[in-house]
């Protein structure tokens, strides 16, 4: 039996097992707000500017004067997007000195951002 079948081709016994184990299921999925959250932080890492930031810091915690050698890139673009991520809640910031020092989140984050790469590097994009 699949959860596709047509309900008026099995038994009632069948159908009350199938809206058992679907009850369950459904109350095994992270609450709505949770995976919205989630969304949001896969918008955030779905700009490619974002992603190199991202993986730029997974390799180490890095200043934006840093960061904008590493990526190429002008200090108020970098800063904007380290705005975005921080809102986010996929990077944080933390003062040494007169610099901030940016760092990935946590290691949900770094898991994220490694699996992501590691996919794009094995799998080319179908279509």
């Amino acid at each position: 039996m699949t959860v596709m079948e047509n309900p008026g081709e099995r038994g009632n016994g069948q159908e009350h097992q199938e809206t058992m184990v679907l009850r369950d299921r459904r109350q095994r999925l992270p609450p709505k707000e949770v995976t919205a959250r989630a969304a949001r932080f896969f918008r955030g890492m779905a700009d490619p500017t974002r992603l190199r930031i991202l993986v730029a810091l997974a390799q180490e915690s890095t200043c934006v004067g840093d960061l904008c050698i590493l990526l190429s890139m002008e200090q108020s673009a970098v800063s904007h997007q380290l705005r975005l991520l921080r809102e986010l809640r996929l990077v944080s910031a933390q003062r040494r000195g007169r610099h901030m020092v940016y760092s990935l989140e946590d290691d949900h984050v770094l898991q994220l951002v490694q699996g992501a790469v590691a996919h794009a590097s094995h799998s080319p994009c179908r279509g």
